[in-house]
């Protein structure tokens, strides 16, 4: 039946009652008895409490899709409310679910086509790096040694110096470069990849760890950009953050993939809202139907926990993400 006919009936029969009751044996004096206000009183208070409990017993889904509408985060996928009810408090709960469903494939398309382009043009931005400005560099540098060599005694120590920076910012060059596309992820494999990235982190009062297991299944290209992409971004915002002084990056077999942590014993996330960086993670996760959890570590600091199961499911149809890495510049972290 629907809602309108069932809240239609539900009042009729309460003015119905109503009205037998005044026209049926039960009379009012003029003036109103103390006994005959008392009866009405409980009358209509009953009436009321039996009205107010069908209402609440009808429109009970009602207020658990409300709840749920307020509550649906769509990089925490699956949470539905319960289809309940009948007629078309049920048909618009299963409707509401459809939709939820629809907006999260097409958030995870969305997604994936993004990270898609970020990653392409971060592995062309590290070329066009390697290619073009290092060799440029590296030309300077080898004409500035020719110069020095020819130079007056008086202007070799500048021209020293000058070689000194210029080799700097080669260095520096090549950093941002293989920090954009990392050849060890490609050519080495995710622990060889995480290895360095923690290598590359350790330092100026922060010790980075490493537990890496040895019996890892194959994860295949999108995965294993997933979880050192989470690695990275969670070493980011310890060495932003946290005022930690150890971190550490552990990778293991669980029963339905792998898992990866990274914790540090830091100040903690406390009640801050999540940032950028932890939503790029929770997109990252959604590609590979990972389970991504942020929050307290047990001995203090904070913890990145992601699942991965195996076999890893590809992302949307749009295409797979290319197998390429970045990391933020240690000096100028965003």
């Amino acid at each position: 039946m629907p809602l309108f006919w069932r809240i239609f009936l539900l009042n009729a029969v309460v003015l119905i009652t109503a009205t037998v009751l005044l026209l049926g044996p039960v009379t009012v004096s003029t003036p109103v008895l103390l006994v005959e206000a008392f009866v009405l009183t409980v009358g209509l208070a009953a009436m009321l409490g039996a009205n107010a409990l069908l209402l609440r017993v009808g429109l009970a889904p009602l207020q658990r899709v409300t709840r749920a509408m307020s509550t649906t985060d769509l990089l925490r996928p699956g949470q539905r409310p319960e289809v309940a009810g009948r007629g078309e408090i049920a048909e618009l709960i299963s409707t509401y679910n459809t939709m939820l469903d629809r907006l999260e494939d097409e958030r995870a398309t969305s997604s994936a086509r993004a990270l898609s382009a970020q990653e392409d043009e971060r592995r062309r931005i590290a070329q066009e790096l390697h290619d073009e400005v290092g060799q440029s560099l590296t030309a300077v540098l080898l004409q500035l040694k020719r110069v020095a060599d020819h130079a007056p005694p008086e202007l070799r120590e500048e021209l020293s110096l000058v070689q000194e920076t210029t080799r700097g910012s080669l260095d520096e060059i090549r950093r941002i470069a293989l920090r954009l596309r990392p050849g060890v992820l490609d050519e080495l494999g995710l622990a060889s990849a995480l290895k360095a990235l923690t290598a590359e982190f350790g330092g100026s009062g922060l010790t980075v760890q490493h537990r890496l297991a040895p019996d890892l299944p194959d994860l295949g290209p999108e995965a294993e950009l997933v979880l050192y992409r989470v690695a990275q971004e969670g070493l980011t915002n310890i060495a932003r953050h946290a005022n930690a002084h150890r971190a550490e990056v552990a990778l293991r077999r669980s029963p339905t993939g792998v898992e990866l942590r990274v914790q540090d014993d830091g100040q903690g996330i406390g009640a801050a809202s999540e940032g950028a960086g932890i939503l790029g993670m929770r997109e990252r996760a959604l590609l590979v139907g990972a389970d991504l959890e942020v929050g307290p570590a047990a001995g203090g600091g904070t913890r990145v926990r992601l699942a991965v199961p195996v076999p890893v499911r590809g992302p949307a149809p749009v295409g797979t993400l290319p197998p390429v890495t970045t990391a933020p510049d240690r000096k100028h972290r965003t």
